[in-house]
């Protein structure tokens, strides 16, 4: 029997323990979340919800239990039809240029860092909500294909490399030194 917590749709604060059975039956014992959650949980969790709601409306509907990494791909496709960002195709005459002098009716897309990060939130909620790490849907080689794909799509498409962002590194802090004492004097005593 596998256990995985998804989180109740019409009301998101409510945190539901889904129990799918061999069978595809489920049962709902009810928990509830803690009242205060970081901007980033509020977002894992939203994302969450409507990672279920997808699974829901999915034809036929599926069970988080069944869902693959090729059903992964097909929600981020679908989330495209949503997204704000122009990504030009090849044989558009902005292709590869940042900052294009003119509109054009190339698609508007999710960016690759939405994207990604999206999956990271996903990766970790399937996790927190009783998924095994080995069976993560989110973390299949196919979906980090995909996004390393998009990534290097869009990277072409507007002229910019997406570089791996290095690490801030905390300023060392400043220990106020005290001035040295002078040196002794040499000499004849």
């Amino acid at each position: 029997m596998d256990s995985i917590r998804e989180t109740d749709s019409a009301n998101s604060e409510n945190v539901s323990l889904i129990n799918v059975s061999n069978n595809g039956g489920t049962s709902l014992p009810s928990s509830s979340s803690s009242p205060t959650s970081s901007r980033y949980e509020n977002q894992k969790r939203r994302d969450w919800n409507t990672f279920g709601q997808y699974l829901k409306n999915h034809r036929p509907p599926l069970s988080l239990s069944r869902c693959s990494g090729a059903h992964v791909l097909e929600f981020l496709r679908y989330l495209d039809q949503f997204g704000k960002t122009k990504v030009h195709t090849p044989i558009c005459p902005f292709y590869g240029h940042p900052n294009p002098p003119a509109p054009c009716p190339c698609p508007l897309r999710q960016a690759w860092g939405s994207l990604d990060a999206l999956i990271g939130r996903l990766r970790a909620a399937f996790e927190e909500n009783g998924g095994k790490p080995e069976v993560n849907p989110f973390g299949a080689r196919a979906v980090r294909l995909y996004l390393r794909e998009v990534r290097d799509l869009q990277s072409k498409a507007r002229g910019i490399s997406y570089e791996k962002k290095k690490r801030k590194r905390p300023p060392a802090q400043q220990i106020p030194t005290l001035p040295l004492p002078p040196p002794p004097p040499t000499g004849a005593s």
